[in-house]
């Protein structure tokens, strides 16, 4: 495809995990035809050298940064050194050395798990750092926290345009189906999934199901991202403070987790029966994002969950060449 013009050359880091596909197939049908991506292996983002050698030759114009390490309450659990270091060191790599090779603009992507657990809800931006984190995802919020604080601080010292925005939960192609290691809907899709190839009379479903969740869904996160990168920056600077510069993004909607596995049973076509195991944790009681400033600035979500749940579920079986079939193993972690 012949480049335009004046195409900007646009880096998506992580482009290969849930949200940088979903950026890139956005990107591209919006006309983009300059678009470098890297390979985990091909460009390790916590090496600072090989990150300042890829923008010295590159020639990059804007960023996505969409790479992270990311996992629901088991993996974050499991593996709290790793999803603080790897997240900050991929942040403070790739923002400061496209800071040095003067790249201008620069979105970065966090998580509504850098709000209190316990927030009113629903969670308005200058909620951020007004009070205790929840304890099962605290590392990986620490260092989403410092994403957006290092933004901040290169456009205050620098005059940069780096900007951030804070999606809720997400789901939809391209996503973790891991067992253990995944989130909470396509968690949900798997062990639904394994349950009705397996003839399993049972799904059980770690914590209680009380908590409630706000899910959206990726393409939809994407398109959020590329509308808030090409906002004028006096609109965005209009909208936002410059030490609480990031953005909601969610549908402004939520639903109890028990009420999200009977609707994925649904999807699924599972008819056993679905027990919640409440001795396992239900992490944050409720997270519901104010999405009232992305409305001010003209963007909405457009796709409900019930046709985002079936676009997933399509999603996945295309993963499958032969689904396994599991009757023992843990049950699937809630995302906090």
């Amino acid at each position: 495809m012949q480049q335009k013009q004046n195409e900007p050359r646009i880096y998506v880091a992580g482009h290969r995990g849930l949200v940088g596909s979903a950026i890139v197939r956005t990107l591209r049908a919006q006309g983009h035809t300059n678009i470098v991506t890297r390979s985990h292996q091909e460009l390790e983002l916590t090496d600072q050298s090989q990150v300042r050698e890829f923008f010295r030759t590159e020639n990059i114009d804007q960023v996505y940064l969409a790479a992270a390490k990311v996992g629901g309450i088991h993996a974050n659990n499991s593996y709290p050194a790793e999803f603080i270091y790897d997240n900050m060191m991929v942040q403070a790599n790739v923002v400061h050395e496209a800071w040095r090779a003067g790249v201008h603009k620069l979105l970065f992507l966090g998580s509504s798990c850098i709000y209190p657990r316990l927030a009113a809800q629903p969670i308005r931006e200058e909620y951020l750092m007004n009070g205790i984190l929840e304890p099962t995802n605290e590392p990986y919020a620490m260092a989403k926290i410092a994403g957006i604080k290092l933004c901040e601080s290169y456009n205050r010292q620098y005059g940069t345009d780096y900007r951030s925005v804070m999606p809720t939960n997400l789901y939809g192609p391209g996503d973790n189906y891991h067992p253990e290691n995944s989130h909470v809907i396509p968690a949900l899709l798997r062990r639904f999934h394994e349950a009705k190839t397996g003839g399993a009379p049972e799904v059980v479903i770690w914590g209680s199901g009380k908590p409630m969740r706000e899910f959206l869904y990726v393409d939809d996160m994407a398109a959020a991202s590329v509308y808030v990168m090409n906002l004028p920056l006096e609109v965005y600077a209009a909208n936002t403070d410059p030490m609480h510069s990031h953005i909601n993004v969610g549908t402004g909607e939520d639903v109890t987790i028990a009420a999200l596995a009977r609707l994925v049973g649904e999807t699924v076509g599972y008819g056993g029966r679905i027990v919640f195991d409440a001795s396992k944790p239900d992490g944050t009681p409720r997270k519901l994002l104010d999405v009232s400033k992305l409305a001010a600035l003209g963007w909405r979500a457009s796709t409900p969950l019930a046709e985002g749940l079936r676009r997933a579920y399509e999603a996945f079986l295309e993963t499958q060449v032969e689904a396994p079939v599991v009757r023992e193993r843990e049950p699937a972690a809630v995302a906090a």
